[in-house]
C-alpha cells in the first residue's frame, strides 16, 4: 500500500478550501460533483502529493457532516485489494466498498485512530491522475 492522500469531511467545500490555502499554503483543481449510489456529492484534491482531498456530502451518506466537519480517511493505493482487505479488517471493520457500485474502492473503520483507510485499486491511478490533471 501506498499513501497518496488525506481526506477530510466537510460542510462546506469552498470555506473549506478557502482555509487551507490560507493555513497551508494548498492550491486546488476545480472542484467536481459527483455520483455513487444515490448519494450526490462534491470533492476536490489539492495539486502537492500527498494530496489533500475535500468531499462535501449529503446526510447518510459515508461523508455526512451532520455532526460537523471531521478527518475522515487515509487513502492508500493497493496493488492487492483482496489482500489489504483482508489486513485491513484483521485490525478493524469493512465499513463501506464501492467495488459493487463500480467504483474501485473501499473504507475500512480503525476504531483506534478513529478515522478509516481507504483502499483504492492501483489500476485507477492513471484515470485519477488523468482527471484531475495532477
Amino acid at each position: 500500500m501506498q499513501l497518496y492522500h488525506v481526506c477530510f469531511a466537510v460542510r462546506d467545500l469552498s470555506a473549506a478550501m478557502s482555509d487551507l490555502s490560507a493555513t497551508t499554503g494548498a492550491r486546488w483543481r476545480a472542484p467536481r460533483t459527483g455520483t455513487l449510489g444515490e448519494w450526490t456529492y462534491r470533492i476536490v484534491f489539492s495539486i502537492a502529493a500527498p494530496h489533500f482531498e475535500l468531499i462535501e456530502g449529503p446526510s447518510g451518506s459515508p461523508w455526512d457532516c451532520t455532526k460537523g466537519p471531521r478527518f475522515h480517511h487515509l487513502g492508500f493505493w493497493s496493488d492487492d485489494m483482496d489482500l489489504d482487505r483482508t489486513a485491513l479488517d484483521g485490525v478493524g471493520k469493512t465499513l463501506f466498498d464501492a467495488c459493487p457500485l463500480g467504483r474501485p474502492f473501499s473504507y475500512h473503520r480503525i476504531d483506534t485512530i478513529g478515522a478509516d483507510i481507504e483502499l483504492v485499486d492501483r489500476l485507477a491511478e492513471p484515470g485519477f491522475r488523468t482527471t484531475w490533471d495532477l
